[in-house]
């Protein structure tokens, strides 16, 4: 028995054993399948920034801080596309960060905790803390620094997600703008103008040339006549290859099939609820008929002006005898029938003044007070305004509303619908003079109607309204006709099918990278980019439903990081290759020796003079009457050409030959204007200094890996 144990405990450890073995080598082909699941956990990373791994973990959460940002300033999530741009940003900024960080530290710039709490202890508009007004000083308006530093002393007993919390909300901006001013700083004050070159460039813009010239436009010779092809394109390319690098992208073309409503599909909403016209006009209780019949209009119980109605039936609906029903017409996506309610007279405008009373702080959402606090307090507020109280003071100490405390709460003259609805009505429909407590999103508001003017008719409409939306029938068809062409083997099949429907393909030129989520007019267009990234040239995409329509796309070319290519390249020396060649055929046509009688006779053109007005210096942008040709500038004031013809010159609008008849000297500039000119210099080069992160993100080694997560 024992014996037999002792076998069982041994198999058990080799079958222990073996099953380790296979998980192993299950593992190791799962990984150089290229699979995350399970190692790739281990390294998982978005990117790179010279070497430095960008963490997807720290990805996601600086994305999602920033969402729940725009989540507070706009009351909703973003979604759709609204999320790639989020991501997009979040990306730039952490690139950027780590970029610009590492070449701060090479300098020994720093922020650190002592600049902090300087920061957080001043008025400096910069500081977060002057936008809270509990740490303000009512009277003064500045920051009162004991409670700041109460606030600060808090803040440094935070930890984990709050701590989290307090340093992208504050910190981290803080230190990026405390770096950069530090570092543009030391751009600023690198800006050095020496005195030699100031002495050569007052030289050189005292001194003028005269010259006669004749010039051969390019335009003379027809472009027809000249023919670019791609090898001189690539070798334009390979001799300015910083010009037309690359980066690796896509080209595709596509065609769509939509989703959207069939006259069929309008026509059948259009006559239901035109059978519905009757009995909403016989109907007494509209809310109840709305709800019954599944209105997509929701029933408003107020009054709106004529200029608040449909743009397009605002004077037919005006017009409308009370009980009467207009319709059915079409307003955005859905057809509506208009029933008038009744009619009464609104001012057009009002002048208030309120005291906001917030259970939450506006900028953070943190809860201040109770709502029944707050309540309470504006319920106070009110009384003492009827009492006599004054009430801008209990604006000032009182009021959450930043933008006009300081002014007794004074909202000025506004208009109809300028606020939000509980607050409007109340403004247009109580009597001037009114004062009392109105809720709304934003919190308890004590009100006090200034003055009313310019009464006009105001109408209580409802609207019944249908979606336009599309039938099953219009679906399948649109998915199916899809489908379909899906099925084509290759681009020109599919072309002679969609050419039968009546389409075309929208080729897309540009260059598609592998993190972008919009290609041409497609908004949300991730999954279609993320397929062309896996397909090969010529492989037609299985229907992706972008929007409101399917999308089968072609394959039509992989671009390499690197050189463009001819095709790509193109259009970005094509205009300059022509003139080139268009300068070989007017050189050949004047020949050798050329004078200006000579280039003057063979194209018919006139000896020109320029420079008289002492307008032609060596650092002259453009030539007067001319434009702008450097060589051209160059060559007058080349002492060889002042006893002799110059050679053809290439310029940028045509072929030129120049002779100089002088070049003379004006009377010095006066010191004042040599100064204006220095310091004109000066702030020149301080401004090219402006794209200093382009250049340190130029020579920066980026890997972007994030198409593998999203």
């Amino acid at each position: 028995m024992q014996i037999i144990q002792s076998i069982r405990d041994k198999g058990a450890a080799i079958v222990i054993v073996v099953i380790a073995l296979s998980l192993f080598s299950f593992i190791l082909m799962d990984a150089k399948q290229g699979s995350n699941k399970l190692f790739g956990s281990l390294t998982n990373n978005v990117g790179k920034v010279n070497g430095d791994k960008i963490e997807l973990s720290e990805f996601n959460k600086r994305v999602n801080e920033a969402e729940d940002m725009q989540a507070q300033r706009t009351g909703q999530r973003p979604s759709g596309t609204q999320s790639y741009e989020i991501r997009e940003q979040t990306w730039n900024q952490i690139v950027a960060e780590r970029i610009f960080f590492a070449e701060a530290s090479k300098l020994g710039i720093e922020f650190t905790a002592k600049e902090l709490s300087y920061i957080l202890l001043s008025n400096d508009p910069s500081n977060p803390f002057l936008q809270e007004q509990s740490l303000r000083d009512s009277v003064t308006g500045k920051l009162d620094v004991n409670k700041a530093k109460t606030a600060l002393s808090n803040i440094k007993k935070l930890k984990g997600e709050q701590r989290d919390n307090f340093n992208a909300q504050v910190v981290n901006s803080l230190k990026l703008s405390n770096t950069v001013a530090k570092y543009s700083a030391l751009l600023n004050a690198s800006a050095y103008y020496p005195t030699w070159l100031q002495k050569k460039e007052a030289a050189d813009n005292q001194n003028f040339a005269n010259i006669s010239f004749v010039t051969v436009p390019y335009s003379d010779i027809s472009d027809s006549t000249v023919k670019v092809t791609d090898e001189d394109v690539n070798e334009y390319v390979s001799k300015h290859k910083e010009q037309f690098k690359q980066e690796a992208g896509r080209n595709i073309s596509y065609v769509t099939f939509s989703q959207l409503p069939s006259q069929e599909d309008s026509a059948m909403v259009y006559n239901s609820l035109n059978e519905l016209k009757a009995p909403f006009e016989a109907d007494s209780n509209t809310q109840s008929f709305l709800a019954k019949n599944l209105s997509t209009v929701e029933f408003r119980d107020d009054y709106q002006p004529k200029s608040k109605l449909s743009s397009a039936y605002g004077d037919t609906l005006s017009k409308l005898a009370v009980g009467k029903v207009f319709g059915p017409f079409v307003d955005k996506q859905d057809y509506v029938l208009a029933k008038m309610l009744a009619v009464k007279q609104l001012p057009d405008s009002v002048k208030a003044r309120h005291i906001l009373i917030t259970p939450q702080d506006l900028q953070t959402g943190a809860q201040i007070m109770s709502d029944s606090v707050a309540k309470k307090l504006a319920d106070s507020i009110l009384a003492a305004v009827k009492g006599g109280a004054d009430f801008a003071v209990l604006a000032a100490q009182y009021s959450a509303d930043k933008s006009n405390k300081d002014k007794a709460g004074d909202l000025g003259t506004f208009a109809y619908g300028a606020m939000v609805q509980e607050f409007n009505e109340f403004c247009f429909t109580k009597p001037a003079g009114s004062k009392d407590v109105v809720k709304t999103q934003f919190g308890y508001h004590v009100i006090d109607l200034v003055s009313q003017k310019d009464f006009k008719s105001a109408y209580k409409i409802a609207y019944l309204g249908r979606d336009i939306f599309a039938s099953d029938a219009t679906l399948n068809k649109s998915s199916l006709d899809a489908t379909k062409a899906s099925a084509e083997k290759t681009k020109a099949d599919l072309e002679k099918y969609i050419s039968k429907a009546g389409k075309s393909f929208t080729n897309i030129t540009n260059l598609i990278k592998e993190n972008d989520y919009q290609v041409g007019a497609l908004q949300d267009a991730r999954s279609l980019i993320k397929w062309a990234f896996t397909a090969k040239v010529g492989d037609v995409s299985e229907p992706f439903s972008i929007g409101d329509q399917y999308v089968v796309a072609v394959l039509d070319k992989v671009l390499e990081k690197g050189e463009m290519d001819a095709t790509a390249a193109r259009p970005g020396c094509e205009a300059i290759i022509r003139n080139n060649k268009k300068a070989e055929v007017i050189k050949k046509k004047i020949g050798a020796n050329a004078t200006l009688e000579s280039v003057q006779a063979a194209y018919g053109k006139t000896i020109q003079n320029a420079g008289a007005d002492s307008s032609l210096t060596f650092n002259a942008q453009i030539i007067n009457g001319v434009g702008m040709e450097g060589k051209v500038i160059g060559a007058a004031f080349n002492k060889e050409y002042q006893s002799k013809v110059s050679p053809l010159i290439d310029g940028t609008t045509g072929v030129f030959i120049i002779k100089v008849n002088s070049v003379q000297s004006k009377p010095a500039e006066s010191a004042e204007v040599l100064a204006s000119q220095k310091s004109a210099k000066i702030n020149t080069l301080r401004s090219q200094t402006n794209g200093w992160y382009e250049g340190l993100k130029k020579q920066a080694d980026i890997e972007d890996q994030r198409s593998k997560f999203f």
